[in-house]
């Protein structure tokens, strides 16, 4: 789905369900002005031009929506298309010739598939490093619905009879997060679901579907007052690096590395902050 998005004027929900989030996309065109150098993307002035593609883990949806708002006002001429999802299943559409420029994941084992598959751009990685750079990291919470109806106070409460939990699917990175913090802490604690992404799993904690389901913080945070988050220190054995690259397949570098760069600026940085993404 490809729809048009006006600047922000106030919070932007989580995707409503598992649907519009694997297949999200937003075409952001900007309306402001930056002087470049002259070169790939860029006309004979030297503002960058062009059409750019960023496939980004689901968990990003909110962050990089908002740095677009500041990304365009200085890129007038630039057409961003994002394409938000699990970042497994991004990494098996790009390795399947899907069109893209920048690929942000929700941990590096998954990016390591792409670098094996179609790789980053050889002088960008060259610069930043050959399995892309890491820029946020994200920790799990257990997330439950404002009244906790099931009482949950802690992991080991997930494996309570009757609790009702979502989980990540396992090959995805929230997925991946899940075992080992249930591996660290020695539960066997068996789903009544398994979802596609992280974004899926926080729709069925908002709508009371499950008594409980694990996320990450920067999840619980953008859902507001719909779901309370939890912490528990088995969390702290399963904390995901976000690697972010610019890929060899994409048809401009110039526009690609202009778009990791507003993500690493200190602009970009103090959203993620603010959003509840750590410093690598």
């Amino acid at each position: 789905m490809r729809e048009s998005v006006p600047h922000r004027t106030g919070h932007r929900p989580p995707a409503s369900g598992l649907a519009a989030v694997a297949a999200l996309c937003v075409v952001l065109t900007a309306c402001g002005a930056e002087d470049t150098e002259p070169g790939d993307g860029a006309d004979s002035a030297g503002a960058l031009t062009g059409e750019l593609t960023v496939f980004a883990a689901a968990s990003l949806t909110d962050v990089f929506t908002e740095i677009a708002e500041d990304f365009r006002d200085r890129h007038p001429d630039v057409e961003v298309t994002f394409n938000f999802a699990g970042s497994s299943e991004l990494a098996q559409q790009i390795n399947s010739g899907a069109p893209a420029d920048v690929f942000a994941a929700a941990n590096t084992a998954t990016m390591e598939q792409v670098v094996a598959g179609e790789g980053l751009n050889a002088d960008w990685a060259a610069e930043h490093g050959e399995d892309g750079l890491v820029f946020v990291t994200n920790t799990l919470r257990i997330a439950v619905p404002p009244d906790n109806p099931a009482g949950i106070e802690n992991l080991a409460d997930l494996a309570d009879d009757g609790v009702q939990v979502a989980f990540c699917a396992e090959e995805v990175p929230c997925g991946a997060a899940t075992t080992a913090a249930l591996d660290a802490s020695g539960l066997d604690v068996t789903p009544v679901t398994y979802e596609e992404d992280v974004r899926a799993v926080l729709t069925k904690v908002e709508l009371g579907e499950v008594d409980a389901g694990l996320v990450y913080s920067t999840d619980v945070i953008s859902s507001g007052d719909r779901v309370e988050g939890l912490e528990f220190p088995e969390a702290e054995e399963a904390v995901n690096d976000y690697p972010i690259g610019v890929l060899s397949s994409s048809g401009d570098s110039a526009l690609a590395s202009a778009w990791v760069e507003a993500v690493t600026s200190d602009e970009g940085a103090a959203v993620l902050r603010d959003a509840g993404f750590g410093t690598p």
